[in-house]
């Protein structure tokens, strides 16, 4: 990769990042607006990670929840098709400005633990860029995490067990630190509340979002 392919990828991961700064503020229409114009630039030939990234942060600053399935859908399969060379800088989940034990559904969005002021362009955990498929494999908790909690807000609880069981098969490639520790409590605790629901148990599901 050369320094200006390099600094135009660093770019799209800054602009992501000052429209979170903005949704987290609480000027959800400009973030919106700002995540959608960049959406419109890289969807079609965009890489994964960009794609991942914006999907997963758009997700949260949809009102409908519907719509937030559906840019949590698109982010999961922009995972799914991530390339070589293509490392996340940041596992999904983790917000600019979130405090240490912050978990999903505290604070602001729905991510789990993070060290304050880390955001898009970041290395995953304490700085360190880890392979590929190592840093692929830590996006999938709070992924499928974030499914879940969608479909427990569209009341389909059946979807809602079959990403929560997703996200918990996937724990394993979490590190014992603030931020895998905290996707690993709101996972129990989205256990716990499904425990409680009435259902027949996982189904699979078709759904997936380009």
């Amino acid at each position: 990769m050369t320094e200006q392919q390099e600094a135009s990828e660093d770019a799209v991961m800054t602009r992501i990042g000052q429209a979170v700064i903005l949704l987290h503020a609480g000027d959800r229409e400009e973030a919106r607006n700002r995540l959608g114009e960049i959406w419109a630039e890289i969807a079609a030939e965009g890489d994964s990670l960009h794609r991942c990234t914006l999907a997963h942060y758009m997700a949260d600053a949809q009102d409908d929840p519907a719509d937030e399935l559906a840019w949590d859908l698109r982010a999961l399969t922009a995972a799914d098709g991530l390339r070589p060379g293509e490392e996340p800088a940041l596992p999904p989940g983790r917000r600019p400005g979130q405090v240490v034990g912050q978990t999903p559904g505290e604070g602001s969005g729905r991510g789990a633990a993070e060290t304050p002021g880390q955001g898009p362009g970041l290395g995953v955990g304490q700085g360190a860029r880890p392979g590929h498929q190592q840093a692929v494999r830590v996006f999938y908790p709070s992924l499928h995490l974030s499914l879940a909690a969608d479909y427990v807000k569209l009341r389909r609880p059946e979807a809602a067990r079959v990403h929560l069981a997703r996200a918990r098969a996937a724990t394993g490639a979490l590190a014992d630190d603030g931020y895998g520790n905290g996707v690993r409590a709101a996972i129990a605790r989205l256990e716990r509340r499904l425990a409680a629901e009435p259902g027949e148990g996982p189904r699979p599901f078709p759904e997936q979002y380009s």
